[in-house]
């Protein structure tokens, strides 16, 4: 699923995404580092694997 990274804070690893109709879901630390990034900006397209309501993993989108 695609996402846009709406915040995210670099000390805690977690923020939230934006899902394409608008609504912010929530990840939390887990999720941010079983995606292997550094770093989030918010505003960047981003892949989001869910279980249930739960973010599992954040990612960036690649084509």
């Amino acid at each position: 699923m695609q996402a846009t990274a709406y915040t995210y804070d670099q000390e805690s690893r977690s923020g939230q995404v934006l899902l394409d109709d608008g609504t912010p879901v929530p990840f939390d630390t887990p999720a941010f580092d079983a995606g292997g990034l550094r770093l989030l900006r918010p505003g960047q397209r981003v892949r989001i694997e869910m279980e249930g309501d739960r973010i599992t993993l954040v990612t960036l989108q690649t084509f």
